[in-house]
């Protein structure tokens, strides 16, 4: 990929993503849903620390960003958008469209197989659900992540264009979705008909694995719908639920030295997508 384009990409995505973590920022300070128990200052600095750690070592070990592989499928004429002729717009739609069901399958996958569980247990063991455990991921879930994701876009043939569009709207929607911001009951349910909610997506990070095992969608909700893994409400109430896992429940697992441990840990539960018992709360 040409650097200024490249360059030009870069700068899109992180004003998108500087503007949308200040937007809710803000919003969770003026509007908060859920009485907060772990300050900003005890958990902040480590989930942002490890959003700087996980760019740092997808730019050492993938200079090439996924837009880049798309103009190559394109220059190579790789993949299924590239070998059909439909209009630039429908390719674009097409594109963010099959990402996003990529994602959510990609999701699904880390719930159900125990040594995927291991690394994404880590997004899960936040105590708070607020705007930066959207960014919460282990270092190797998010180059496994990248890895699925420049497969996909090869396979499918995706516009660069489509690839920027999916890249950034991911990354705001799971800002969104993960923000402790109140939302009007009448708003929420039209919204969630168009894109994750934060009461859909705070079901999900439930203490309760039923409930952990549902609302898998980042961006557009009906997956969820479409696969029977939509939970509308956790049984708790969005006040009353717990937010976390069970295996760490002690604010010092907030670190991030600790965080980067934690897929290494012994894990004495199964799976909920193997084990009924699991299921029950």
């Amino acid at each position: 990929m040409p650097e200024p384009a490249l360059s030009s990409e870069m700068l899109i995505r992180l004003g998108c993503f500087l503007g949308g973590f200040a937007l809710m920022a803000l919003w969770e300070a003026a509007a908060p849903r859920r009485a907060v128990a772990i300050g900003r200052a005890a958990r902040w600095p480590h989930n942002l620390g490890l959003v700087a750690l996980n760019t740092v070592v997808l730019r050492v070990l993938f200079p090439i960003a996924p837009v880049a592989v798309a103009l190559v499928a394109q220059e190579q004429g790789w993949g299924l958008l590239n070998t059909v002729s439909v209009p630039g717009w429908a390719a674009v739609v097409a594109a963010i469209v099959a990402l996003d069901l990529a994602i959510y399958f990609q999701h699904v996958l880390f719930h159900a197989v125990p040594a995927l569980w291991c690394l994404h247990r880590m997004h899960h063991a936040d105590l708070e659900f607020d705007v930066t455990t959207g960014l919460r991921f282990h270092p190797i879930e998010i180059v496994l992540s990248l890895v699925i994701k420049l497969a996909v876009i090869a396979a499918l043939g995706a516009p660069a264009l489509g690839v920027v569009a999916f890249e950034v709207l991911l990354n705001a929607t799971s800002m969104f979705n993960h923000g402790n911001v109140r939302l009007q009951p009448g708003l929420d349910r039209v919204l969630r008909w168009i894109v994750v909610t934060p009461e859909m997506h705070r079901v999900h990070h439930s203490i309760v694995r039923r409930e952990t095992d549902s609302n898998f969608g980042f961006n557009l909700p009906w997956w969820d719908r479409l696969f029977g893994t939509y939970r509308a409400q956790p049984a708790a109430g969005h006040a009353g639920m717990t937010i976390g896992i069970d295996q760490f429940r002690d604010p010092a697992q907030l670190r991030l030295d600790r965080m980067l441990m934690q897929p290494f840990r012994a894990d004495p539960s199964p799976t909920a997508f193997t084990s009924p018992e699991s299921r029950v709360s």
